[in-house]
């Protein structure tokens, strides 16, 4: 089952089929030579689990020249939030060249797998990290009868294979904010590829309930497989080795806290400073209020004096002239209060005359005579203080 229509139904049993989906499609729509499988994968304690993998060969450059590497990788069901599997499978012609990447079982160890995390590694990263180190340290070797060991061989390239897309990200790049446990190593896979082993420099760790090799050694080292035998330094060499990686990962867990302690902290005090800045600016403007209103006040008591002032004055006087009370600032003015004044009493004059009128006080022809004369000074009042008003500067 190859075709990509066939991978969602491959995914019943994956926690996350769509981003799996995704990354295993992305693989085969770029390398051509990668085929995906849903084949059994059997545990180190015998359960047997139903898993993807895809199968193939991938273009590594070496000494100027391009080989076909045959690799298996193996999807947990978990992905992608565990690393996958991954398994160099050589063919009848081909042996396995042991080194701190692959085992004598073929089993593949890189940091790219080591520092898995579900949001920035992806199965294109790690075919590119792949082909990257595998170009400097090849892992399987073309060994034909007729010649000896010694000239042994890397695999022959296979011309219709196509030549792997440039990429510059390095092998050896370990990738930060490890959020789960490290991938769960597995044994007794497709081919007799899943015994369970350590790369030398990069020992598997498994995450907590994960099966576990019976008799499993923490101190193997595959590039002692040549003589079979484990010495106290190769043990001691792969317990410094643990030790180290496990002390370098607790001090990066603490210094990414730390960091990201610091980042909060700073994101706080820019909120205080700015915080603070707004207060200050609240407080400039109540100040400033303060100022105005006391200004306002001091006016005001001012005016009050004044006020009371002139009322004791008021009542001293016996008699006011009604004229005289009313007085303006500029003679334009004065004569737009009397233009007023005297069209108010037209105005008077008009209505009790009618009023005059209707009573039979006076005939209709005394009325009209009357009223014609006042209307006609009634309207130059009303034109003369329509200009004033224009002079003057108000609103006509």
């Amino acid at each position: 089952m190859s075709k990509l229509e066939d991978i969602g139904r491959m995914l019943v049993n994956y926690i996350d089929p769509t981003s799996t989906k995704k990354d295993v499609a992305d693989c085969v729509k770029q390398y051509k030579a990668l085929t995906c499988r849903y084949e059994e994968y059997v545990f180190n304690d015998g359960s047997v689990k139903h898993l993807i993998n895809l199968q193939g060969t991938i273009p590594v450059r070496y000494k100027g020249n391009t080989y076909h590497i045959p690799i298996c990788i193996w999807l947990l069901d978990t992905h992608p939030r565990y690393a996958p599997i991954c398994y160099v499978k050589p063919t009848s012609d081909m042996h396995i060249k042991v080194s701190m990447y692959v085992d004598h079982n073929g089993k593949i160890y890189l940091p790219y797998l080591h520092d898995w995390t579900p949001m920035q590694s992806d199965l294109l990263g790690l075919i590119q990290v792949m082909i990257v180190t595998f170009g400097d340290f090849p892992p399987v070797y073309s060994k034909p009868k007729q010649q000896p060991k010694e000239q042994a061989t890397p695999y022959p390239t296979q011309t219709f294979m196509p030549q792997p897309p440039t990429t510059t990200q390095s092998p050896f790049c370990p990738y930060p904010g490890q959020q789960f446990p490290p991938y769960p190593p597995a044994v007794a896979g497709y081919g007799g590829y899943g015994q369970q082993s350590t790369g030398g420099g990069y020992p598997p760790y498994m995450p907590p309930n994960m099966p576990t090799a019976s008799g499993y050694n923490a101190g193997y080292n595959p590039l002692s497989q040549g003589t079979g035998t484990i010495t106290e330094e190769h043990i001691k060499a792969s317990l410094v080795s643990a030790v180290e990686d496990k002390l370098k990962r607790r001090i990066q867990e603490k210094v990414n806290q730390c960091q990201a302690e610091i980042q909060t902290l700073k994101r706080t005090q820019q909120e205080l400073n700015e915080g603070q800045s707004k207060i200050n600016d609240i407080i400039g403007r109540l100040e400033r209020d303060q100022q105005e209103l006391t200004k306002s006040i001091a006016v005001l008591h001012d005016k009050d004096q004044e006020l009371e002032r002139a009322l004791e004055s008021l009542e001293k006087v016996e008699g006011i002239d009604v004229d005289e009370a009313v007085t303006t600032t500029a003679p334009l003015y004065k004569q737009l209060l009397n233009a007023y004044a005297e069209e108010a009493a037209i105005e008077d004059a008009v209505y009790y005359m009618g009023e005059a009128l209707r009573s039979g006080v006076i005939d209709l022809e005394v009325f009209l005579k009357n009223v014609r004369q006042l209307s006609r000074k009634q309207f130059m009042l009303r034109a003369l203080m329509q200009k004033c008003r224009q002079k003057a500067g108000f609103s006509v």
